[in-house]
């Protein structure tokens, strides 16, 4: 990502309406996202294919990174790889020009790269922690069969657990997936 300009999020989401590529917003500066290597696309396809079957007939849906999703604690906006709502979906009231801004996910998904490894498992994710609405924070490496996933308990404190073996099954959700049909494509 490279550092373009400081600007309001009003500015940001007026110009990310008309934008032919996508960025995001921190805290005052705008960061362009680079395109992302076929491993990752491999994986988020993947993702998007089975828990979209999963939630077929639920009340929940399953999002790609085209959508944007605001995290008003951290003055961020950004595109996570996946997001699933469950339930009512609530969209930022100061929409721009079609651009709809999510702000409810019940889970949001990373898959790692070199490149975002540090940022999705740090600063990112304290962001996202600190949103009421999420649930379930999962992070996918598209370098190794390695998977996070962060889980909110009653109490409100989150739950790790680090899957590594493609023969185990992950809960996203209410979705039971198996790590061997999210890495399928993938050469490692």
């Amino acid at each position: 990502m490279q550092t373009l300009t400081k600007i309001s999020p009003e500015e940001y989401l007026e110009n990310e309406a008309k934008a032919d590529v996508k960025s995001e917003y921190r805290a005052g500066e705008v960061l362009a996202m680079s395109g992302a290597q076929l491993a990752h696309n491999q994986i988020v396809a993947a993702l998007l294919r089975l828990i979209g079957n999963c939630l077929e007939g639920t009340n929940c849906e399953v999002f790609p990174s085209d959508m944007l999703l605001k995290l008003p604690e951290c003055e961020l906006f950004t595109y996570p790889d996946v997001m699933v709502v469950c339930g009512e979906i609530q969209l930022d009231k100061d929409r721009r020009q079609g651009l709809d801004v999510l702000l409810n996910p019940s889970i949001v998904i990373e898959v790692l790269s070199k490149s975002t490894a540090d940022y999705d498992r740090g600063e990112k994710m304290r962001c996202y922690l600190t949103l009421p609405s999420l649930q379930q924070y999962v992070l996918i490496n598209s370098e190794s069969f390695d998977v996070s996933t962060y889980l909110r308990n009653n109490e409100n404190e989150w739950l790790l657990k680090i899957f590594k073996n493609l023969s185990e099954k992950i809960k996203i959700g209410d979705c039971e997936i198996a790590l061997e049909d999210i890495y399928k494509k993938v050469k490692l």
